[in-house]
């Protein structure tokens, strides 16, 4: 169920050069999953749409969400300007989680990439597994990187090779010889690409959280449809929609 409140900021920090924390307050953490994403709406009147924003942590009692975002537009600059206290428009939960039951005796890969890290965070917390953390930065700016280390064993990878190895996720697999059962990753779209390839080729399971410009967020506007293997049982055409049917998606199912 799709809910539009207002939310109350508990904190705001910048964690690196334009990518910010922020925990809110909102009865809508009660059901949150791993993977989910909410909306929010900036105080622009004029601009109708929210920004979609990964759901990065829950709080233990379940009573505010986090979410880690990068500054990217208008919107989330706006964002960026907010206080303790201050109330924001929200609407959510959207989409649908990563599956934490097929991760049960599984020895497990959970990448991310760029601001895809951020909603590995909540996965890494609620997975009881063997879990290796494979995290792709730009550079040495790094975030959240220490709070995985609470939930497993982290590899780090940097575009410009200033830290952990030079290269994406797959290149620190590679050069720390790491081997997995299952896959959950989420990143921008070449990484996912190689992922897919990754797992087919060694007969891997993986599910992909698909980065996507969005409008909409609840499926109506069609702007961010991906083409599938088989035919949407619905509309009958070789189609799914990220905000509805994803953002997670078992990555055989999907042509990216």
């Amino acid at each position: 169920m799709k809910e539009k409140q207002k939310a109350v900021i508990l904190s705001q920090r910048e964690l690196a050069p334009d990518i910010f924390d922020m925990w809110i307050e909102t009865t809508l953490a009660q059901r949150a999953v791993p993977g989910q994403f909410i909306g929010v709406y900036t105080r622009d009147r004029s601009a109708l749409l929210p920004r979609p924003i990964s759901i990065c942590e829950v709080s233990g009692d379940r009573t505010a969400l986090r979410i880690v975002y990068r500054i990217a537009g208008k919107g989330t600059a706006e964002f960026s300007g907010y206080g303790a206290g201050e109330e924001i428009d929200i609407l959510g939960v959207l989409g649908n989680g990563f599956p934490l039951q097929e991760a049960k005796g599984k020895k497990v890969f959970l990448m991310g990439g760029g601001i895809g890290i951020p909603p590995m965070l909540e996965l890494a917390k609620q997975l009881n597994t063997d879990s290796q953390i494979i995290l792709g930065y730009r550079d040495s700016e790094r975030f959240l990187e220490q709070e995985f280390e609470k939930y497993g064993r982290v590899y780090v990878a940097t575009e410009d090779g200033s830290a952990g190895v030079r290269g994406n996720v797959l290149d620190a697999v590679r050069e720390n010889g790491l081997k997995a059962d299952l896959i959950y990753a989420c990143g921008p779209m070449p990484m996912l690409r190689a992922v897919k390839a990754y797992a087919a080729e060694h007969a891997v399971r993986a599910y992909i959280s698909l980065e996507e410009h969005m409008a909409c967020g609840v499926g109506a506007c069609l702007g961010c449809v991906v083409k599938t293997k088989e035919k949407d049982h619905h509309s009958k055409v070789h189609n799914a929609r990220i905000c509805t049917e994803g953002p997670v998606f078992y990555a055989e199912d999907v042509e990216i």
